[in-house]
């Protein structure tokens, strides 16, 4: 496998096409250790349409399932790996992929219960809660295989680890001298139930050591605008000290971020790559962006104008703020019942 190019992918200056006519996503790549390659997808470069515009790697909330297939095979194609897909339900459990992996769909391995034809159209929303199964590989009703977990880990080369997101906060994890990388997925409920432990236990399980790991932390919705109330803050601050926050919207929030950085510390990992100075980057790359001003333009989501929405942005990494990102919470203010979901991914080719 070939270096990842850690170019923004930007639809307005290179092919929006790969050469069997899928639309290229949009990417923002961050080295976070040699040899080892975050991506965060963007809402840039997919077919995907309507309140899943554009690119949505999700493959639960109604979709069309084709759309969906696209948008992945582009991005393996686009990252130069083979993508592994759970099924995220916001549990505290990490899986080591490397057991189970195979090459099952184009794009690679998929166990997170994407849902095809009829299923996807009835489908009504992302999973919420783990089942007395996850952490296993087990048939779902529709057929589909699913490994439920929140967290995964590999040590193969050329396996891209993802996460889904659209609000939650994505964490990666890299061991530059064993080779072992992790990803997880940290709700609210997941970082109460100790998904970032769980993940770095089980890559200490593989050879890693806490000492050596590089994390960063993807985008995610910020302190400011997670609004939950005083009941979920109270309870929330008691596991996660001074994380409980004044949202802008006047009532009580938290900040998952600054959670996920105390559990991190208690993980014994202390090295943090930040992201967001390469997303602010990427963020005013893209300010003039056709097809991103044409989605602000239709998806009734904030201001139409896309100049209005990007000096509305006082935290680039913030899922609700930033229109290259999805999120639930935007959506769900907009009146819509769906909405897409982005890929965090880290590779070690």
């Amino acid at each position: 496998m070939s270096e990842i190019d850690e170019t923004i992918l930007d639809s307005n200056a290179i092919s929006s096409t790969d050469k069997a006519g899928r639309p290229i996503p949009v990417t923002i790549p961050i080295a976070l250790a040699p040899g080892v390659t975050v991506v965060y997808t963007t809402r840039l470069g997919g077919l995907s349409t309507g309140d899943f515009g554009n690119c949505n790697l999700g493959g639960k909330s109604g979709d069309d399932p084709e759309a969906v297939l696209s948008n992945r095979i582009a991005l393996a194609e686009a990252v130069g790996a083979r993508l592994s897909l759970v099924s995220q339900v916001h549990s505290g459990i990490a899986v080591d992929v490397d057991e189970a992996f195979t090459v099952n769909t184009p794009f690679g391995f998929d166990v997170s219960g994407t849902r095809t034809g009829a299923a996807a159209a009835e489908a009504p929303g992302e999973a919420t809660e783990p089942s007395a199964a996850a952490g296993n590989v087990a048939a779902a009703d529709s057929g589909v295989h699913v490994m439920e977990a929140d967290g995964q880990v590999t040590a193969q080369t050329g396996v891209a680890l993802g996460m889904f997101a659209a609000d939650c906060l994505p964490v990666l994890f890299a061991d530059p001298v064993t080779g072992v990388i992790g990803a997880a997925h940290c709700g609210r409920r997941g970082l109460e139930r100790g998904v970032i432990q769980a993940t770095v236990d089980l890559m200490a399980a593989k050879g890693a050591s806490p000492e050596n790991i590089v994390a960063t932390l993807g985008p995610c919705i910020c302190g400011e605008c997670y609004e939950v109330g005083d009941e979920i803050a109270d309870t929330f601050v008691k596991r996660f000290p001074l994380t409980k926050t004044a949202t802008r919207f006047g009532g009580a929030g938290i900040d998952i971020a600054e959670a996920a950085r105390i559990d991190l510390a208690f993980a014994g990992v202390h090295r943090i790559v930040d992201s967001m100075p390469r997303v602010h980057a990427a963020t005013e790359y893209l300010e003039e962006d056709a097809e991103l001003a044409e989605l602000c333009r239709t998806d009734g989501e904030g201001p139409a104008e896309l100049s209005e929405r990007i000096a509305g942005i006082r935290h680039s990494m913030c899922t609700l703020e930033n229109p290259l990102w999805y999120s639930h919470r935007r959506a769900a203010k907009a009146g819509k019942r769906h909405e897409g979901r982005l890929l965090a991914l880290i590779v070690r080719h």
